[in-house]
Formats: structure tokens, C-alpha cells, sequence
């Protein structure tokens, strides 16, 4: 009998890692795979030996190869994974790039900012997900068209996993599919922790380029355990030009550069930059003041990722479901597709620049 190392990957590739999701393949969870004769020897990388998983994940692999070569003798191998640091693990390693969207305050159109981000990149090319994490007043399921409408959950070894929803070709998650819309959130530090933690660990994500994480305003709970339990790869600012919203937005880029937390700023949106009418596009009306972002942008010592101005077909596509990148009005849809590629270029030139960004141990 000869047995083909290419056929016994794609049968692996039915096997799913516990934590994430996927499937072990994807995962890169695999290690030293050798066939000889009729025995086919392999290793499954595990966070830890002691992980309650490991007999199941066993039987689940040599059930997946004996299905295509049933007198194979197969042998798996678990090992731990070598610790390089005492650093947490990354339960996201199949997403590349976490982006977390913030602002100092609210009413700035990060939400907006956000959505058409995300659509923006993926109109890039990228592969992208949105995980909304401002659980007190989550904007994301209006924004794209999701209302009333509930994630599934599908179970791995026996622990209940929550698919997330998609819209646009983009996966979603948000408090907002759980909750009725009028229903108050009232939750307190630890049990915000939980749901954001239960967000990332026990929703299962396809590979992605890039996973945008829609904040709350300000430096609470959610942004600290953010930080806590995946590594950011960097933070887009949203602000108005106003300088009330440029002091607020300030506080919250500090929260990211402590040296504890270290996550880079990959530049700053300022949004709302003047008013222009449908019928006057070549008109400027500085409502709010002019040259905020630039001075943000500045004080990071990063870049301005571009400026959105007022215009009534944003705010009906945020209500509508239907966001302005995606739309035919050139004046918001070349906007935020310039956002987008300016966060693609930062995002590529941070990750050339620096070193990957570590999830924060404990903050006090």
C-alpha cells in the first residue's frame, strides 16, 4: 500500500482545533509528519500537555487518516508548544492583523469609520471581519443591515462555539445579536471582560487579513481587556476637528502608547472635517473647525489616514444598512477607500518596522 503525504494533510484538515475552530491544518498545529511502510507518525502541538482536549483530538486524527487508509498504523504525537516567553498565547494566530478602531469620546463616527474601514479593505482584496466591542451601544448591526437577526452556535468536542454573522462578505459579531435592541446592557467590569473575551476565544473566525474591533469611547474595561487577551497590531484614532474631541481622543491614544500596553498608532481618521452639500460638492463649510486631526496625528507621531466630510449619504447608509464605501456617491465612497489604503500601507509598514505587539500580561 502506498500512502500519499498530500492525502493524509487534506484528511487532517477535517480535524478541528478546540480552540479556534479551524481545522489543525490551518492552524499549523501539525509537526513532523513521516511515513514508512504501512505507519504514518505525526505530532499535534498543543498549548499546553495538560489541555482536557488532547485524548479527543487523538482519536479524531486517526479516525480522519484511517478513513482513507484504514491498515495504516497511525501513531500522533502531542507536544506542548515550547514557551519562548511567559507571554500569553494568541488565540487568534490565523488572523494577521487586529485593528482597533478608538475615540475619546463619543458622537465622533467611529462606529461609521469602523464599518467602512472594514468594507473598505475588503474591497482591497483582504479578507476582514468586524468584532463589535462598544457593548453599551452597539452601532454595528444597524450599520450593516443586521437587525434581529441571531448567530448560531455549533459545538467542538462538546463545547459550544457562536459562528459569527456576515454581511457584505464580512463576518460579524456584536452584543447587539444577542440582546433585543431596546434592552439596557448592564454589565460591570468583570462581566464586560467575559463577553469580550468570549468574542475572540469561542466565536470561530475564518482566516482573516484583518479583524477590526469597534471600541467604546475612552480607556474603560473593554479597551484593557482588549489588550489583555490578543496582541493589537495597532490602533486607528477617530476624531472631529474640534478641539474638545481632539483632548478627549488624546486620553484614549495614551492608553495604547503606555509602555505596558505598547500598541502602535497606525494613524488618525478625522471625521465630520466640513459639510458639503449634495447639490454644492465643490463647497467646504467648516462646521467644527478645521485641522484637528493633523494635530492628533502629530502628537502620535503617526499619520493622518484621511478626512471624511458631512455628507447626508453617509449617515442614510449607516441607517440603511448599505455604508458609503459601497456606495455610488464618489464624494464619501473615494473618502474611505483612501482611508483604507492608507491603513493597508501603514499597517505593512508597522509590521516591516517593529516587532509583533504582545498581549499584555496584567495591567494594575
Amino acid at each position: 500500500m502506498s500512502i500519499d503525504k498530500t492525502k493524509i494533510v487534506k484528511a487532517l484538515t477535517q480535524v478541528m482545533d478546540p480552540n479556534s475552530g479551524q481545522d489543525i491544518i490551518t492552524m499549523s498545529m501539525v509537526r513532523d509528519l513521516t511515513v514508512d511502510g504501512n505507519n504514518i507518525n505525526f505530532a499535534i502541538e498543543l498549548p499546553s500537555l495538560n489541555s482536557e482536549y488532547k485524548s479527543d483530538l487523538n482519536f479524531a486524527c486517526i479516525a480522519a487518516v484511517q478513513e482513507i487508509y484504514p491498515e495504516a498504523n497511525v501513531n500522533v504525537h502531542m507536544i506542548g508548544r515550547t514557551p519562548q516567553s511567559q507571554q500569553p498565547t494568541n488565540p487568534l494566530a490565523h488572523i494577521k492583523n487586529i485593528i482597533a478602531v478608538a475615540s475619546g469620546k463619543g458622537g465622533v463616527g467611529k462606529s461609521t469609520v469602523a464599518v467602512n474601514l472594514a468594507l473598505g479593505l475588503k474591497e482591497l482584496g483582504a479578507k476582514v471581519g468586524i468584532l463589535d466591542a462598544d457593548l453599551y451601544g452597539p452601532s454595528i448591526p444597524t450599520m450593516l443591515g443586521l437587525q434581529g437577526q441571531r448567530p448560531k452556535v455549533q459545538n467542538v468536542y462538546n463545547q459550544p462555539k457562536i459562528l459569527p454573522l456576515e454581511a457584505y462578505g464580512v463576518p460579524v459579531i456584536s452584543i447587539g445579536f444577542i440582546v433585543e435592541p431596546e434592552q439596557a446592557v448592564v454589565l460591570r467590569g468583570p462581566r464586560l471582560s467575559g463577553v469580550i473575551k468570549q468574542f475572540f476565544n469561542d466565536t470561530i473566525w475564518p482566516p482573516l487579513d484583518y479583524l477590526i474591533v469597534d471600541l467604546p469611547p475612552g480607556t474603560g474595561d473593554i479597551q484593557l481587556t482588549l489588550v489583555q487577551t490578543v496582541p493589537v497590531t495597532g490602533a486607528v484614532m477617530v476624531t472631529t476637528p474640534q478641539e474638545v474631541a481632539v483632548v478627549d481622543a488624546v486620553k484614549a491614544m495614551n492608553m495604547f502608547l503606555l509602555p505596558s500596553v505598547n500598541v502602535p498608532i497606525l494613524g488618525v481618521v478625522e471625521n465630520m472635517s466640513w459639510f458639503t452639500p449634495k447639490e454644492l460638492p465643490d463647497h467646504k463649510y467648516l462646521l467644527f473647525g478645521e485641522g484637528g486631526g493633523k494635530k492628533l496625528a502629530r502628537m502620535a507621531q503617526s499619520v493622518l489616514l484621511g478626512q471624511v466630510p458631512i455628507v447626508q449619504g453617509i449617515r442614510e447608509g449607516g441607517d440603511a444598512g448599505k455604508p458609503a464605501v459601497l456606495s455610488e456617491e464618489m464624494i464619501t465612497k473615494e473618502a474611505f477607500m483612501n482611508i483604507a489604503q492608507n491603513a493597508a500601507r501603514q499597517v505593512a509598514i508597522r509590521n516591516e518596522m517593529l516587532e509583533p505587539t504582545q498581549v499584555v500580561k496584567m495591567m494594575q
